[in-house]
């Protein structure tokens, strides 16, 4: 079967490209201009350069394709221009539904997040597919532009284009070459540079299973359903014990009071406006911090069947590869690569 992967260059949409290539089907890739192939180099995939504000590039991407798994987005905690945000991940996708309406596409797969419903409930019980949050509670850009984008999503499901909604959590393995701001975590984790953590959490997944809930949500997933993808739910204390049990490093015993590091983030972006440099601690970060983003993923389980692994591996898995692609200093990683080998 043809498909087309936006966001192949990047983390996850690169695992749902290796795992649509292994499944056995034909994958096309939309790659902007100059974006990183690290990922995809030596994939068997066709390229096609375009943008998801370009929506002639988008029908040229589409032509003769049967299923789109739409992954690209623009993950920013900071951006000197906020507005680019919103075009790529609000307007682009609006974009890509009606170039795929164009195109007579018969299944379109868009990869929201779990920020569109990890939002404290009144009863106290674990958000769910069912917790319907309101633009208001979404934290910062990113989070913002996210639930425009899949309002557009439901929306263009309810004016018949075949969209299932997933809303993959916090995927953790190889691959993460930007990185994400899980990533950073590891990365300082593994530098030495996080003399202290915050009362915080999320829930976790091995990318390879959030890739792979992708692929079962476009063969069984229902038209206009969301799908939470994750797997456990751990205190950012937790990750840091995890990542010192497998590096052999310390894990920091200070926990930070959440006004230390609102403040700390404010300081940090006075200094990136000054510098232009991106934030050390982007203060969207630190206040999602406030709150845990711990979900429930049962749906999934029982309508697509998606079952995920232990999250310990995954770990292991982003160490390595953080270590063999020089993320971080030999001297640093060598406990690392001795119990992650």
């Amino acid at each position: 079967m043809n498909v087309l992967v936006t966001g192949a260059t990047g983390f996850v949409g690169s695992h749902v490209a290796s795992q649509l290539v292994e499944s056995g089907h034909s994958v096309r890739v939309l790659v902007r201009a100059g974006s990183n192939p690290l990922l995809i180099e030596n994939l068997p995939v066709e390229r096609c350069e375009g943008d998801l504000r370009d929506i002639l590039s988008l029908g040229r991407a589409m032509k003769g394709v049967r299923r789109v798994f739409h992954v690209a987005a623009d993950y920013r905690l900071w951006s000197r221009n906020p507005d680019e945000i919103y075009q790529s991940n609000v307007a682009g996708t609006r974009g890509l539904f009606e170039a795929a309406r164009q195109c007579g596409v018969e299944r379109i797969v868009y990869t929201s997040t779990v920020a569109t419903m990890a939002v404290p409930t009144a009863d106290g019980s674990l958000p769910n597919e069912g917790t319907h949050a309101t633009l208001d509670r979404m934290v910062g850009h990113y989070k913002r532009s996210k639930f425009m984008a899949e309002m557009e999503a439901i929306k263009a499901a309810a004016d018949g284009l075949p969209v299932v909604i997933v809303n993959p959590t916090t995927p953790v393995g190889p691959g993460d070459w930007k990185p994400t701001p899980t990533g950073r975590i590891i990365v300082d984790f593994l530098s030495g540079k996080m003399p202290a953590y915050v009362d915080t959490g999320l829930n976790v997944a091995a990318v390879e299973d959030i890739a792979a809930g992708h692929l079962l949500a476009a063969e069984k997933g229902c038209i206009g359903e969301r799908y939470l993808l994750g797997a456990r739910n751990m205190t950012l204390k937790e990750i840091l014990d995890t990542l010192a049990a497998i590096t052999g490093r310390p894990a920091p015993r200070v926990r930070l009071p959440h006004a230390v590091a609102i403040a700390a983030a404010h300081a940090s972006e006075f200094y990136s406006r000054i510098t232009g440099r991106e934030p050390q601690i982007p203060l969207e970060g630190a206040k999602m911090s406030r709150y845990r983003m711990f979900v429930a993923s049962d749906k999934a389980a029982r309508e697509l069947g998606y079952a995920p692994g232990p999250v310990e591996p995954a770990f292991e898995c982003a160490v390595r590869w953080y270590r063999e692609h020089g993320y971080v200093s030999a001297g640093r990683t060598k406990a690392a690569g001795a119990r992650a080998a």
